[in-house]
Formats: structure tokens, C-alpha cells, sequence
């Protein structure tokens, strides 16, 4: 039934998210770094945006960007239209930090890829498709 499925795939969701952050080896806390990889999804963008993305309010992204300007990871710069609003980017230091990480965690996702069947791997592939899906509805 569907409460069953659904508490499931929850589960293991965040199961695997969970274990995909113990391969984590930076000193950024789990919101630094997702925020740290929203701004480098958006490229350059406005504090609000970044909330948006993050769909958080406002507010609360507003330490965040401060911890990771602080820690040399983005970089704030006035915004070229709008003297009120400034624009968020990664710095040099971030870019790197994001992409040792990525490559951290997709070296583990991959020695464990190998364990799978291809039809079962496939089939999770297929999954994340679905799940990327689930999450912008």
C-alpha cells in the first residue's frame, strides 16, 4: 500500500543521503556545503535566489552566506542593478573543496555501483530519473 511505499523510499532515501555524508571529509557543515552547491549550480546569484533554491526563507540563509564568505569558500559582490542586493559566487577555495568532495562521494557510490547486477543498476539509474523528478514537482 502507499504510506508503506512511500515511508520506504523515504527511508532510503535518507539512508543513502546519510552515508553519502560520512564519505565527507570537510569542516563545512551539511548546509554550507548544499548551499555552497546551490550558488555553484546557479553561477553568480542573489541571496534570495539561493534561498529559493534551497527553499528555506530568506533569513536563514543569510548566516550561512556569511560562515562561507568568512571561510574564504564564496565570495560577495554588490549587485550590478541593484544597489540594495548583492551577488553570491563560489571562490577558487570552494570550488575546490566542492570538487574534492564530489569526487570523494562518487568514488564510493561507484566501488559500491560495482556490487549491483547491470539490470540492477539500470534500474536504479531509472530511480534516480524518477526521484530528480519527485523532487522539482
Amino acid at each position: 500500500d502507499m504510506p508503506t511505499d512511500a515511508h520506504q523510499i523515504a527511508r532510503s532515501v535518507a539512508r543513502l543521503n546519510r552515508r553519502l555524508r560520512q564519505e565527507r571529509h570537510s569542516d563545512l557543515t551539511p548546509t554550507q556545503m548544499s548551499v555552497l552547491g546551490a550558488i555553484r549550480q546557479l553561477g553568480e546569484a542573489t541571496p534570495s535566489a539561493i534561498a529559493a533554491f534551497e527553499r528555506v526563507q530568506p533569513p536563514s540563509i543569510t548566516r550561512t552566506l556569511t560562515s562561507l564568505v568568512e571561510a574564504g569558500m564564496a565570495t560577495r559582490a554588490p549587485h550590478p542593478d541593484d544597489g540594495r542586493q548583492v551577488l553570491m559566487s563560489v571562490s577558487e577555495r570552494g570550488e575546490a573543496v566542492l570538487a574534492e568532495e564530489r569526487s570523494r562521494r562518487d568514488l564510493w557510490l561507484s566501488h559500491r555501483l560495482t556490487e549491483l547486477t547491470a539490470t540492477e543498476r539500470r534500474t536504479l539509474k531509472e530511480a534516480a530519473a524518477l526521484m530528480e523528478r519527485l523532487s522539482t514537482l
